[in-house]
């Protein structure tokens, strides 16, 4: 680990392994993940808006311990099956997150939806386009959250129930994170910012998480520098991007002029070197000796699907 920035032991073998053709890139799944903001002014200092995150239990292969969004992967389902929608049309939206058809741009926006309601409790969904519900406690609505995470009901399918209308004007595309192509799990992510509705709270429902907080994007960061915070790159580098804002507001208005190409992560050979590094973010970059070490992956590296 460098600062807070977790580094699985089996990524060179693996980067060695890719690199000679031993290892065959694996397609990157579709998947979204949101940052949930709210004006926060009980701090010191300046106000400004927390981040709602939660932390990986430890007990986790895969970034134990590490703090992340809420997020997970697009269920094809919301491909096919036209919901009810309140904000950009699909076909802008498609436009702005990179993708072919509006069908895809909704599958997207449906998983950053669906994935914040299932792991803190959250909907971005009303009654009609121009409101969202206050409340989403009680037994009926957790029978259906659960419903929604054992995929035995599909987001399209749980609108069409509720007589809900997704609200995509409440979203804002950030930013998006491609999987290094030696990852044996791979995730094509869309990082979404989100403001916390009114009257509703979150909580942590997901199975994946031990504890959940709000938190100052700059406080994150800074906890992630002094070593106190276990992250991953994507996250950082996301928080980092939020840290001017002085409000909620402010971030999803200055959304839009958030570039979405890809950050990829690529791998070189200097030396007795292995270079990893992620395009634009020299802070990731991280320098592994070769000498000595196994030429193909071992067994059972995979991930358990957050992609944050």
């Amino acid at each position: 680990m460098s600062n807070g920035q977790w580094y699985p032991p089996e990524w060179p073998a693996r980067i060695r392994a890719l690199a000679s053709g031993e290892l065959t890139a694996v397609p990157p799944r579709r998947a979204a993940t949101v940052m949930l903001l709210r004006d926060d002014t009980s701090g010191p200092g300046t106000a400004g808006p927390s981040v709602h995150m939660l932390r990986r239990r430890t007990s986790m292969a895969f970034a134990g311990g590490a703090y992340a969004y809420p997020g997970g992967g697009v269920d094809p389902r919301d491909d096919d099956h036209l919901v009810g929608w309140a904000g950009p049309s699909l076909e802008t939206w498609a436009v702005r997150l990179g993708v072919g058809s509006a069908a895809e741009a909704q599958a997207v926006v449906c998983a950053a939806v669906r994935e914040t309601y299932e792991e803190a409790g959250v909907l971005l969904a009303g009654p009609t386009a121009g409101t969202v519900v206050s409340d989403t406690t009680g037994a009926d609505w957790e029978a259906d959250r659960q419903a929604l995470v054992d995929r035995e009901l599909s987001f399209a399918g749980f609108l069409d129930r509720r007589g809900l209308v997704l609200r995509s004007d409440l979203l804002a595309a950030w930013a998006r994170w491609i999987t290094p192509a030696f990852e044996p799990r791979r995730y094509d992510t869309w990082f979404f910012v989100a403001a916390l509705p009114e009257g509703q709270r979150t909580r942590n429902a997901s199975t994946e998480a031990d504890r959940t907080v709000w938190i100052r994007p700059g406080d994150a960061a800074d906890g992630y520098d002094k070593g106190e915070l276990l992250m991953m790159p994507p996250t950082v580098a996301t928080l980092r991007a939020l840290r001017p804002y002085g409000t909620a507001a402010e971030a999803l208005k200055a959304a839009d002029a958030q570039n979405l190409a890809p950050v990829l992560a690529e791998a070189r050979m200097e030396g007795d070197e292995l270079v990893l590094s992620w395009p634009g973010h020299d802070e990731f970059t991280k320098h592994v000796p070769t000498a000595g070490g196994p030429a193909s992956p071992p067994a059972g590296t995979g991930t358990d699907g957050n992609p944050s």
